[in-house]
């Protein structure tokens, strides 16, 4: 028997990288996992790979940055599947314009919709049934951007990683004597296909040395499956060896600057 054989975990971002890794792991477990996100398509694609697996899983594509959706998602996950044990808020965004002198107000709300928004409206979707009894996970993949913000990630995408790493420690202050266990993860450079929005996308062997989606999967199952008494509050995965990326945030500089603003050589 697994160690999540009955649970249900709600994961976002579910449809590649860092998420579908995660799913695997969890049904491998036991857990039966509701996949989410934008586009159905791609989750029934991994829904096919899980049941093949013979894992239990359900695909639920959803707008997480809309309150009607989430509210719509959490009941219909409590009625059909069973209520929420485990919230992975895996799900990010970044913006295309770094340089916090020239991204547009759509678009830094845009970053923080995914990353913050998102995940204050699951959270607050799940946690009266959590709460109910007694009992639930919580886990935030945040970034070390939150810690260390630079033009690599972007000031929108930073700043919401940031504020959704104090969101978990709110949560965790706050909830942990009613059963709750809040968690973040903060994962360094990873090679998922945000990294393909970057101003330079970094290139095949450069991902290669990076952190791997299934390596920040293990860090969620870690935490994840430890004994109901304990919690991981906070977890830092990161790239053994360090890149040079001063040539890439030189080039997130000056991406979407007007013309006029861009130094001539």
């Amino acid at each position: 028997m697994g160690l999540l054989q009955g649970k249900v975990a709600v994961i976002t971002g579910a449809g590649t990288g860092m998420g579908r890794s995660t799913a695997e792991l969890l049904a491998a477990e036991g857990a039966q996992v509701v996949l989410v996100g934008r586009r159905l398509s791609v989750l029934e694609e991994v829904a096919a790979s899980i049941k093949n697996d013979g894992g239990t899983v359900h695909a639920r594509a959803a707008d997480i940055a809309s309150k009607d959706d989430v509210d719509a998602l959490v009941s219909w996950v409590s009625e059909t599947v069973g209520p929420v044990d485990i919230l992975v808020n895996n799900a990010g965004s970044a913006s295309k314009v770094l340089n916090v002198r020239w991204i547009s107000q759509e678009e830094w709300n845009d970053v923080l919709d995914v990353n913050l928004n998102a995940v204050y409206l699951l959270t607050q979707a799940v946690l009266p049934g959590m709460l109910a009894r007694n009992t639930g996970t919580i886990i935030t993949v945040s970034s070390l951007a939150a810690v260390n913000p630079n033009l690599l990630g972007g000031a929108a995408y930073g700043a919401a990683k940031a504020a959704v790493r104090n969101f978990m420690t709110y949560l965790h202050n706050t909830f942990r004597n009613d059963g709750l266990r809040a968690i973040t993860i903060l994962p360094g450079e990873t090679a998922t296909p945000i990294l393909d929005n970057r101003a330079r996308p970094p290139k095949a062997e450069e991902r290669d040395a990076m952190v791997q989606p299934e390596d920040v999967a293990r860090a969620i199952h870690l935490v994840a499956t430890l004994p109901q008494r304990t919690v991981v509050q906070e977890l830092v995965i990161a790239p053994t060896r360090q890149r040079d990326t001063s040539g890439d945030i030189e080039i997130s500089r000056w991406t979407g600057a007007p013309a006029e603003e861009i130094p001539r050589p």
